[in-house]
């Protein structure tokens, strides 16, 4: 609770903050406010921000984020992407093979239970009878995960509005 989508000057998300940061930026004129939470208020007659926009543009340099196991994780949501399992045995599954060519990308590796990745084996999910629930894809952003993770549990619903392509 207390988190702030800060949006470029051209809406793109950039960043997440605090909600004490955001005022400051509110304050000293850096940044509108674009959404509120209706139920904190700051003073009588000003609420919490919960998506605020730069007044100025702010140049960012593009930059990948990285294939890492807890990244894999969490773009798939916690979730085996065969069955569906979300609990504490999951593994990095290889949609296609190492053995068969298959490489450590993005579109080739996703999270299965181990269940699942035993069930599969060194076979591709059409050899081996078993559908991906979500195909493996490259994901846009950190940001965009985080704020997708706030959407799901419940929280700042108004971002999703602001948020593209996941």
């Amino acid at each position: 609770m207390g988190h702030v989508l800060v949006l470029n000057a051209s809406y793109e998300p950039l960043n997440i903050t605090t909600w004490k940061r955001a005022v400051v930026m509110l304050l000293k004129g850096k940044a509108e406010g674009l959404e509120h939470d209706p139920t904190s208020l700051l003073r009588p007659d000003q609420m919490r921000p919960t998506v605020i926009r730069l007044r100025q543009f702010v140049r960012v340099p593009y930059r990948q984020l990285p294939l890492t196991r807890r990244n894999v994780f969490h773009r798939d949501g916690h979730a085996c992407q065969y069955c569906g399992y979300n609990g504490d045995k999951l593994s990095i599954d290889h949609v296609q093979p190492r053995s068969r060519g298959g490489v450590d990308t993005w579109d080739n590796v996703t999270t299965a239970c181990l269940p699942c990745n035993v069930r599969k084996g060194n076979r591709t999910p059409r050899e081996a009878g078993m559908a991906l629930i979500r195909p493996p894809h490259r994901p846009l952003s950190s940001l965009s995960f985080e704020a997708n993770r706030q959407i799901r549990a419940g929280r700042n619903k108004e971002w999703a509005k602001y948020l593209i392509g996941e």
